[in-house]
């Protein structure tokens, strides 16, 4: 089969999302598969003000520096500018990253009749930002009712946002969850070289969009209830102004610790430091409701066990695997009660120790990327 590939013409694929690649797990993973399948790939985002380097990787990256860093403009401006790239270079199949990217990448796939695969990592058009503004949220959905019908191979991250495109669409979506790959060879997590207390249990809360309705608000008052507790919140996000208010009108600063998005390889070392990973997204639109976030998966990598909000895709693993608890209430001292239980119930840590590592065998991107294999070998 190597020999095989490597005897095959090269095929470009250009791998299009709208973030500034430094902290996108999905595609990075979804870049190495499509690599080890033989395509030559390069992968394509911006580049903000703020942006960090970018780490070597096993494939071309290209990033764009706009004009405009949000808001329709933005959205407008990358799409242009993806137009035009695309134009001038060079592409055997185009991989559209959500909806945001997806009208240029439509666009050249008819102009130049280049195969285009859709990966959705969201329910985009549910998303809070959208929900709350129902004219831009229907220039989306404009958009998408125009383009999706016409897809032909289309993924997306679970089997609730699958069905609704489905009901919606009539199109079948295949599934790749986002789920980290096996760690090999691991680093081992220090403390003292993180800055981290040693003696004090770590609750960890991490994610690229810690973002409105995602619990954080409730994770940091919920320290007010808690002794020799630190909480790390890890990432970046529309809140993070807010909660640096609240931990100083609450007092709490040596109870919570905020921490800057880091490199993958390095946020990793953060979350093995843990003792116990929260996410606690909020049933407030469609998006977050079918949720299935990458931090869940992280923790369960990681080996530390969970507190979780009851959404449907969330409780499934949680309970189904036992690798945690369910919280019914976002009340911070609910939440604080939860973890305070989860800490001192050292028995069921073992249990759910042992449990987690029977889960990260399973729920690795080595068993997704069949799926991915599936879709992308008949354009080799």
């Amino acid at each position: 089969m190597t020999n095989l590939i490597q005897n095959l013409p090269e095929k470009i694929v250009r791998i299009s999302v709208t973030n500034d690649l430094v902290t996108d797990k999905r595609v990075d993973k979804t870049a190495k598969t499509l690599s080890r399948l033989g395509f030559k790939v390069v992968l394509i985002g911006r580049k903000k003000k703020d942006s960090s380097l970018l780490s070597t990787r096993l494939y071309s990256t290209q990033r764009f520096s706009l004009p405009f860093e949000k808001g329709p403009l933005f959205y407008a401006c990358y799409n242009i500018w993806l137009f035009i790239y695309l134009i001038f270079n060079k592409s055997h199949l185009l991989v559209a990253n959500d909806l945001d990217t997806l009208p240029a990448n439509y666009f050249i796939h008819l102009l130049k009749n280049i195969p285009l695969v859709y990966d959705s990592h969201e329910y985009f058009t549910g998303v809070p930002e959208l929900t709350s503004r129902p004219k831009v949220q229907r220039i989306w959905k404009i958009i998408e009712r125009y383009i999706f019908p016409k897809l032909h191979d289309v993924i997306t991250v679970n089997e609730s946002i699958a069905n609704l495109y489905s009901a919606e669409y009539g199109i079948l979506a295949r599934v790749v969850r986002n789920v980290p790959e096996t760690i090999t060879n691991p680093d081992i997590a220090d403390k003292v070289s993180l800055g981290i207390s040693i003696n004090k249990s770590i609750i960890i809360l991490q994610g690229a969009g810690i973002n409105v309705d995602r619990g954080a608000e409730e994770a940091v008052l919920a320290m007010k209830y808690l002794d020799n507790v630190l909480l790390l919140i890890i990432g970046g996000g529309d809140v993070i102004d807010n909660l640096k208010v609240l931990i100083i009108e609450n007092q709490l600063g040596e109870k919570v610790q905020l921490i800057p998005k880091q490199p993958m390889n390095t946020l990793v070392l953060y979350t093995k430091c843990g003792d116990i990973g929260l996410t606690l997204d909020k049933d407030t639109n469609i998006n977050y409701k079918f949720s299935l976030p990458n931090k869940l998966f992280d923790y369960i990598q990681a080996g530390i066990p969970i507190l979780a909000s009851a959404l449907p895709e969330i409780q499934k693993i949680v309970e189904g695997y036992q690798i945690g608890m369910i919280t019914k209430s976002h009340d911070p001292k609910h939440i604080a009660e939860c973890i305070q239980k989860m800490l001192v119930e050292k028995n069921q840590i073992d249990i759910w120790k042992e449990n987690l590592k029977i889960a990260a065998r399973e729920l690795c991107w080595e068993n997704e990327e069949i799926v991915l294999r599936e879709v992308y070998a008949k354009y080799l």
